[in-house]
């Protein structure tokens, strides 16, 4: 059937429709564009290429920008680098009940945080910003009203955030250097404000804003997100879109078991200001990707050896990271005469013991000298030495053996735990061991070299001198010590004299039975 359709002066074409049946029919969607009724017809090949163009211009302008700064961190931060501290942050308030119960809770456990504000509810209660300052907290901009910036112009996103800084400027004297859009979602033009405004991401998000039955679920999600370096996102108000008024109340429940949880195992809860800080002075610290990835490959290596010679692992305290591995071995050296008396001769059963290189690459990261990873290895080793020495004398596989063992290239200082130290035979286990152990201390501790500033030739302060392999010795009756309320002879507390605390550096294990990695 041939019919002729005609919308006003502007349009005017032939559509021919097939109808199959007496009951078909031809349904039109009309949109108004400038005041215009147009005709979105199938086949209409300028409203393809509009709709075409707009689809690049939304993925440029909102989608790709979003994308990209989610899962690379492009221009905003997310997550920090750092030993123990982690970043408390609040969004959409600050609101009149929970904003104040939030803060309570805060300076009980002295923890600070980053508040990032909706404008229009700073603006009614200025009050709250004050105390925020008033308590160490930072303040930051949450646009004025809780929209996406997705579906606002740029100088529109420009006004939301110049209301709100107004707001927190006149509410504390404070000019605000931080930003977070509404859902994280950045636009193209959000980059441009890079100089001006620190945009800050997360690297943890709850759902806190919906209420459920009990906080259990968000208690136990929070938990996981118990690590160093994270940015937590959560929400002391709920009268945004989508919110529910009363979740902040879960939060607060929820948040306090995990701020009880962080200061029991020694995190520190701060602001973004200082994890951004903390991560740049990281950074700078940190080995090169090449470094990096050799390091990784090593402790692939690591988990390997580990696996194939059934080395047990051993941390200071239930559910820590490894300290120490052991295993049994048969003694393969030159007789020793140990101060108690007791002989190890060839083929006698010892525990040798290897360090975690993981712990050893993380105390390297951390330090600034070889002598400040030398301290830290061995405050390590004398908070595990306990454990390790409980486990291999409650261990029924061990119930033979002498001593502890391992070959080390750092070891003076161990004497204060109780070890007794003996030279290496001059052969070529000797010198396999010195090269192996000086390429793997290089691997693990390699950081970017910094241009000195001193006379040629000067020994850099706290610059460690050449190392060589030596063989170390616990007894089984220092061992015993350990587990008891007496502690060994020769050893002293670290603490004590950090400057004697040369540590014990047990290394990789290597391929040759007997040397301790």
């Amino acid at each position: 059937m041939q019919r002729q359709l005609e919308i006003d002066s502007y349009f005017r074409f032939d559509c021919t429709i097939d109808f199959k049946d007496a009951g078909g029919f031809l349904k039109l969607v009309y949109a108004t564009m400038g005041g215009r009724l147009l005709e979105n017809m199938v086949g209409n090949r300028n409203m393809e290429n509009l709709l075409v163009w707009g689809f690049y211009f939304l993925s440029l302008y909102a989608f790709i920008p979003g994308l990209i700064s989610r899962l690379f961190g492009f221009r905003v931060f997310k997550r920090g680098l750092a030993d123990k501290e982690i970043a408390l942050t609040f969004d959409d308030g600050p609101d009149p009940v929970y904003t104040p119960m939030l803060l309570d809770l805060l300076a009980r456990h002295r923890a600070k945080a980053t508040f990032f504000v909706v404008g229009s509810h700073a603006e009614q209660h200025p009050e709250l910003l004050r105390r925020m300052r008033d308590e160490g907290h930072t303040v930051g901009i949450h646009n004025y009203v809780h929209k996406s910036n997705w579906i606002m112009r740029p100088k529109t996103v420009k006004r939301q955030i110049a209301l709100t800084s107004a707001v927190i400027e006149q509410a504390i004297g404070e000019t605000p250097v931080y930003y977070r859009p509404p859902w994280g979602i950045v636009n193209l033009f959000d980059f441009s404000k890079k100089g001006q405004y620190k945009i800050v991401l997360w690297s943890g998000i709850f759902g806190d804003w919906k209420a459920h039955e009990t906080s259990d679920r968000l208690k136990r999600r929070l938990l996981k997100k118990l690590r160093p370096g994270e940015v937590m996102l959560l929400h002391d108000c709920g009268r945004t879109l989508g919110a529910d008024e009363d979740a902040p109340a879960q939060m607060l429940e929820a948040l306090e078991v995990y701020l009880e949880e962080g200061g029991r195992k020694g995190f520190r809860f701060v602001g973004v200001p200082t994890l951004m800080e903390l991560t740049e002075k990281n950074k700078a610290k940190r080995p090169t990707a090449f470094n990096r990835l050799l390091a990784g490959a090593w402790l692939q290596y690591e988990k390997l050896f580990h696996l194939v010679f059934r080395l047990k692992p051993v941390a200071s305290e239930k559910g820590g990271r490894p300290v120490f591995h052991y295993r049994k071995v048969a003694y393969n050296g030159p007789p020793i005469e140990l101060s108690e008396g007791e002989r190890i001769v060839k083929g006698d059963p010892l525990a040798e013991i290897h360090l975690d290189n993981e712990m050893l690459r993380q105390a390297a990261v951390r330090s600034s000298s070889p002598l400040a990873v030398i301290i830290r290895l061995l405050r390590e080793m004398e908070s595990a030495l306990p454990a390790l020495s409980a486990a291999v004398l409650n261990d029924p596989a061990m119930d033979k053996v002498k001593a502890l063992y391992g070959v080390t290239m750092i070891h003076n200082g161990t004497d204060k735990l109780g070890f007794q130290v003996f030279d290496l035979p001059e052969n070529l286990f000797a010198k396999a061991s010195r090269i192996y152990l000086k390429i793997l201390f290089r691997i693990l501790s390699a950081k970017p070299r910094a241009k000195s500033r001193k006379p040629r030739g000067a020994q850099p302060r706290g610059e460690a001198k050449p190392m060589y392999p030596r063989m170390l010795f616990l007894s089984r009756r220092d061992m015993e010590s350990y587990t008891s309320t007496s502690a060994p002879a020769p050893r002293q507390p670290v603490a004590a004299k950090p400057e004697a605390a040369l540590a014990a550096l047990a290394s990789e294990p290597a391929a040759a039975p007997g040397m301790l990695s």
